[in-house]
């Protein structure tokens, strides 16, 4: 839209004046210097405000400048919208009438004056039949505006407030009546601004009504008052409520402009201008032509108001009157004013066109502007100079870049580069039409292709243009008749200045370059790679055209290189672009891709050229070689002439032998090309294999086998490379290390069309899949080296093998470039010599590996150990005769390699030691030994053994425990100073305990879980750790076992321990608790006697004290002296009730002793027992069973007097107890204390879960 006059189609917004804000003075944009002289200058005596408020108040104003927001109606946020100019203290407004023409004679009646920009004033432009100009246009968006905002500021000091004021009511008024002179109806609108806050501004009511009174504005629409002390982001805020206000008015004012447009309508006749026309056809402007005026003028306003609609509705109806039978159609075609029709008609339909795509009908405006270029083509055919020329494609082009920058414009979200539709879906009332694909609207790149096509066809046309044309006025005679009268030259130059003999002209191909570009930038956004290919090379050739050779190179090389077109057999389209960019290659210099685009070129898939060498040597002939480029390309950027495939005749092999394999190579070049000489063939391998290396010797036959297919036969042998040959620094190469490669040599000619087979015996080493990874063939010219590679591509497709006979053979096998290699079976023996079938934890696990070679010759061998499982431990290994190698612990694996073993000579063994740390709980290891080695007469070919052994590993002993209450002899005395005192603070002695003391016997049961007998070194109870303040101590009740005691497997022993726990504080009397653990010294009855395995288990947390009352019963016995077998007397049991009270009250309890059958006692039947805090009493009954022999129970029952509770009665040595109390074990006689007895588990004691 750029070629369209400056403002002719710009979206309007009200246009706002600011002044006041800024002392910096603008330029008028009035630039007619006759305007100028008649303008009415608007002025304010007052200086501008320049505080920092009045700063933020001016930029946030500016930032709701609107000239450049899209032309749509999706930013709703916004009330209003302005295009502001801020402004000094002066502006110029144009005249409101235009003056009388010099030495014009008045008439008797006083003329009526119009405006300078009407078609009625002499001195205008449009003077007398002219419709509208770009000049009306500009007078409302950059001279008149629709609002004037001005600043004051009022002054807070009380001794200036008078005179301030006044004189801030005497400039508003000169600045109201400068405006009502000039006649323009804009708005004033004063604001004040206040150095107060908002709360405290109320003050100055008075002064702020006596400045309404003297200035007669309207506190509501044309008077604000400003607090400015308050933030900025309140200050934005109500600035923003003033501009609300203001566009009120504004809206207001272009209502008033467009009603008045509409009454001179409709008053149903033309008017007369000031002067009528003398000279030319003395013809006015018809009825018609200003109804078109009117119209437009209308749709303008209603665009101020936005109100696009309504815009519309004017647009359409100035439109149709135009181009109606009344105006345009009776414009000659050599008349200038038929060509400032064409320019409104087109200014109309543009902004008729972004009007509909404002209002989202972007399927209608691609109609609207098929419509109007229809409707154009068909009058300028009829009227104009036809459409046959190079003006009217130049208009067309215009035309599609119009659309293009509408669509720019207006930011449609659905032809955004990231939308899926490469246009956008036809509105809601056309969707049900059947639309044609053209009618939707589709995004900016179509549109610029399509302007880049008329361009083309303008620049076909244009040099068609007959020399006599092209020929400028001054070289032809003056009485000689202009014979350009025949071109349109409709916003287009003359014919001598498009195409000119002499010169320049136009550049048509900068232009179809320049949107072809733009075309080919939309649509690669949109990721259409196709089509921006295409741009791309039609813009190269306009480029090749201006020689513009750099810019060529920057376009298509990436193109080049990554085109798609090479995998989708685009032949035409990929010779296009290569012989193009070779072009702009050698002009430039780039070797490398010179003889890339040559190597490409020779595949006879593409068209041959007339004339061409087709010889990949004379690539770079006619170029400037300084030194021989090394140039590397391969198969993905380049699709060459060359196919190239490997095959390996047998799926299978083994690692010392040899497979046979066949390289073959095809040339698809031209018939008539040279012969290529290949300087050396690659062969890259994934896997165990090495490179193959093969060099051209030339045949020593003169005759050359120009057969089809041939096939020879090469030997490779081994030979050393370094892995950087290129390198100049000697201790750089000193350091490479020597890589072995499989070399070979024939002849590497290659004819046109030929198959070249090459078979080949390839050494497999390593065992292993391998597979041929890529083939590079060399072609090293006196000019240059090239090196391409081809990549072997899983295909999933069968090869050929072909033999001596030209005859070829199908392998079945998909991929027969694949390879799988067998190790070579090893012959050397890994194996334990003393494994276990199970190993105990806390045991130290010695393990003898012996390594036995019974290979052909010696070995020389490293070994590899690894232990798999959780939380593998270290462990050392030992090599006999050798070093020792230790590991570390892992969580998962803990693993050593690389231990050398050195050479094993054949039949002979080595043995090796491993020695695994002890391990805490059961687990299973996987240890894994593989051993590393190659033959001294094979070193190149490495073979593994591997063995892997399960080690299982178990807890040797597990145990069961039981803690029962015990009666300590000890207790508190309140009576002993040093149990109630406690040590000086500044005692530094160890402190002993001093609370109370609770004393517990451990019962341990244990038993082996082992396959075999264990000798049980000690046995022992550990204290872990304690809580809740008490000290605890053990000790053994008995002898345990020792001294090589076996335990044999599934058998249980017991094992008894004393446990005394008292707290360290007599006031302390909260519960503890105890950690302990079970210690088990043992060791294998075959293993030396100083080695000592120690098994930890531990025991479950026991309450060692408590905080409630107990109640021990305890028993004795009592036999008469001097009685015998024969005549027993009856004997006596003791029974010792004991009460415990560690707590800090005074209990009562009752005892209540109930008679039974079983025995007889001595005792109060029933008795109350007080226990002071933290004591202890015991009452004794004593008893006299009545069986011999038995379990009795005395009913005993212990009362709480103040709770009512009964306390639980617990046993002690000699008792148990059962749910329904203790009982005691009477003895039976001697006589029959050897035979059976129910009571055989006298010792034990046991209490009811």
């Amino acid at each position: 839209m750029d070629d369209y006059p400056a403002g002719s189609l710009d979206h309007n917004v009200p246009f706002l004046f600011v002044s006041g804000l800024s002392s910096a003075s603008t330029k008028s944009a009035l630039t007619d210097p006759v305007l100028r002289e008649q303008g009415a200058l608007v002025r304010s005596e007052l200086p501008p405000i320049e505080s920092r408020e009045a700063k933020i108040i001016l930029r946030c104003i500016r930032e709701k400048d609107a000239t450049n927001l899209p032309w749509n109606s999706r930013d709703t946020s916004r009330r209003y919208k302005f295009k502001i100019r801020a402004i000094g203290r002066e502006f110029l407004l144009p005249p409101r009438r235009a003056r009388l023409p010099e030495n014009f004679e008045e008439p008797l009646s006083p003329p009526i004056l119009h405006s300078p920009f009407s078609p009625l004033s002499p001195g205008s432009s449009l003077y007398p039949d002219g419709l509208i100009d770009i000049r009306w246009l500009q007078k409302h968006q950059e001279l008149i505006p629709s609002v004037c905002l001005s600043f004051y500021s009022l002054t807070s000091d009380p001794t200036l407030a008078t005179l301030h004021d006044n004189q801030l009511k005497t400039d508003i008024n000169a600045v109201k009546n400068a405006i009502a002179q000039s006649g323009h109806k804009c708005r004033f609108v004063a604001v004040v601004l206040s150095d107060q806050s908002p709360s405290s501004v109320g003050q100055f009511q008075e002064r702020l009504e006596n400045i309404r009174r003297g200035t007669g504005l309207d506190p509501k629409a044309s008077l604000f008052v400003l607090p400015t002390q308050r933030t900025e982001v309140d200050l934005e805020s109500a600035v923003d409520s003033v501009l609300t206000s203001v566009f009120e008015q504004a809206v207001e004012y272009y209502r008033d402009l467009g009603r008045h447009s509409r009454k001179k309508k409709s008053r149903g006749f033309a008017p007369q201008p000031t002067v009528p026309p003398t000279t030319g056809t003395s013809h006015t402007l018809s009825l018609q032509g200003w109804n078109v005026r009117y119209d437009f003028k209308t749709a303008i306003f209603a665009e101020f108001r936005q109100e696009i609609d309504v815009a519309l509705r004017s647009y359409e109806q100035a439109y149709e009157t135009l181009l109606g039978a009344d105006v345009l159609e009776v414009i000659p075609g050599w008349n200038p004013r038929f060509n400032d029709a064409r320019l409104l008609a087109d200014i109309i339909a543009i902004r008729a066109l972004k009007c509909l795509l404002w209002m989202g009908q972007s399927t209608a405006a691609v109609k609207r502007w098929q419509a109007h270029h229809d409707r154009i083509f068909d009058l300028v055919d009829r009227r104009g100079h036809g459409t046959q020329n190079y003006g009217w494609k130049a208009w067309e082009a215009r035309w599609s870049t119009v659309m293009a920058n509408l669509i720019e414009k207006v930011q449609f979200p659905e032809l955004e580069p990231s939308a899926v539709l490469p246009y956008r879906t036809p509105e809601k009332s056309l969707s049900t039409e059947r639309l044609q694909p053209w009618e939707l609207l589709h995004h900016q790149g179509y549109w610029y292709r399509v302007a880049a096509r008329h361009l083309a066809n303008r620049r076909k046309l244009a040099v068609t243009i007959p020399e006599d044309d092209r020929k400028p006025p001054d070289a032809s005679a003056p009485s000689q008749p202009k014979k350009t009268y025949g071109y349109d030259t409709y916003m287009c130059p003359e014919p001598y200045e498009e195409y000119p003999l002499v010169g320049t002209g136009v550049n048509h191909s900068k232009l179809i370059f320049d949107h072809l570009m733009l075309a080919r930038g939309e649509f690669q956004k949109r990721h259409q790679n196709r089509t921006s290919a295409e741009l791309a090379l039609e813009g190269c050739k306009e480029l090749e055209r201006m020689r513009e050779w750099s810019q060529i190179m920057d376009i298509l090389t990436p193109l080049w290189r990554t085109m798609s077109f090479r995998t989708e057999g685009w032949w035409d389209i990929m010779e296009a672009v290569s012989w193009t960019l070779r072009s702009a290659a050698v002009e430039v210099g780039q070797k490398d891709l010179i003889v890339a685009i040559d190597w490409e070129l020779l595949n006879r898939g593409f068209s041959r050229r007339p004339g061409w060498h087709y010889d990949i040597t004379k690539a770079l002939d006619g170029v400037a070689v300084d030194s021989q480029p090394v140039i590397n390309i391969d198969d993905e950027h380049v699709t060459s002439f060359l196919e190239a495939s490997f095959v390996f005749k047998h799926e299978e092999g083994k690692a010392g032998q040899s497979c046979p394999a066949q390289l073959s190579i095809t040339s698809n070049s031209f018939p008539d090309a040279a012969p290529v000489v290949l300087g050396a063939i690659e062969v890259e391998f994934e896997g165990s294999l090495r490179k193959i290396h093969l060099k051209h010797q030339a045949a020593n036959s003169q005759e050359t086998n120009s057969s089809k297919l041939r096939v020879t036969k090469v030997t490779l042998v081994e030979a050393e490379t370094n892995d950087d040959a290129d390198s100049d620094d000697a201790s750089q190469i000193s350091s490479q290390t020597a890589a072995i490669i499989l070399e070979g040599t024939d002849d590497l000619s290659l004819l046109p069309g030929q198959t070249r087979v090459f078979e080949m015996d390839v050494p497999l080493r390593e065992p292993g899949d391998a597979n041929a990874s890529s083939i590079q063939v060399s072609v090293a010219p006196k000019s240059f080296i090239l090196n391409y590679t081809i990549n072997i591509q899983d295909t999933n497709s069968v090869g050929l093998w072909y033999s001596q006979s030209s005859t070829r053979k199908r392998i079945t096998r998909t991929n027969p470039y694949r390879i799988k290699v067998l190790p070579r079976p090893p012959k050397m023996e890994v194996r334990l010599v003393n494994m276990l079938e199970q190993y105990y934890a806390s045991e130290t696990i010695q393990l003898e590996l012996e390594i036995l070679n019974e290979e052909d010759a010696d070995a020389s061998t490293k070994l590899d150990v690894a232990l798999y499982g959780q939380n593998a431990p270290s462990y050392k290994v030992q090599i006999e005769g050798g070093g020792e190698r230790l590991s570390t612990a892992g969580t998962e694996e803990s693993r050593l390699d690389g231990i050398s073993v050195g050479t094993i000579p054949n039949s002979k063994s080595v043995k090796t030691t491993i020695t695994i740390d002890p391990v805490n709980g059961p687990v299973v290891f996987d240890l894994m030994v593989k051993a590393r080695y190659h033959l001294v007469s094979d070193p190149g070919t490495p073979i593994i053994q591997q063995e892997t052994y399960h080690l299982n590993v178990v807890n040797p002993f597990e145990a069961s425990y039981d803690l029962f209450p015990r009666l300590h002899s000890e207790w508190p005395n309140y009576f002993n100073p040093e149990d109630i005192q406690e040590p000086s603070e500044g005692d530094e002695i160890a402190r002993r305990p001093r609370g109370l003391a609770q004393k517990w016997a451990l019962a341990t049961r244990y038993a082996s879980f082992a396959h075999e007998d264990l000798a049980i070194l000690d046995l022992d109870v550990n204290i872990l750790s304690t809580q809740g303040g008490v000290s605890c101590k053990t000790s053994k009740v008995q002898t345990t076992a020792g001294n090589g005691a076996v335990i044999s497997p599934k058998t249980i022993e017991e094992a008894q321990f004393e446990l005394i726990a008292q707290k360290l504080d007599l006031d302390d009397r909260s519960p503890a608790t105890a950690d302990l653990s079970f210690i088990i010294k043992w060791r294998r009855l075959n293993s030396p006697e100083d080695v000592v395995n120690t098994t930890t288990l531990p025991l479950p947390r026991f309450f060692v004290t408590s905080s409630e009352p107990r109640v021990l019963a305890g028993v004795s016995y009592y036999s008469p002296p001097g009685s015998s077998s024969s005549d027993p007397e009856p004997q006596l049991l003791f029974l010792d009730i004991t009460i415990e009270n560690p707590s800090a009250h005074f209990l009562t309890f009752g005892l209540m002793m109930e008679p039974s059958d079983e025995f007889a006692f001595s005792g109060a039947k029933t008795t109350t027992l007080n226990v002071l805090p933290v004591a202890r009493r015991s009452v004794t009954y004593r008893l006299l069973p009545l069986v011999r022999g038995a379990w009795i129970r005395p009913t005993l029952v212990v009362r709480d007097k103040y709770f009512q509770k009964v306390l639980k009665i617990i046993p002690t040595e000699g008792m148990k107890s059962d749910r329904d109390g203790v009982l005691v074990w009477v003895p039976p006689p001697e006589d029959e204390a050897d035979g059976d007895s129910d009571g055989d588990d006298s010792g034990e004691e046991s209490e009811e879960a």
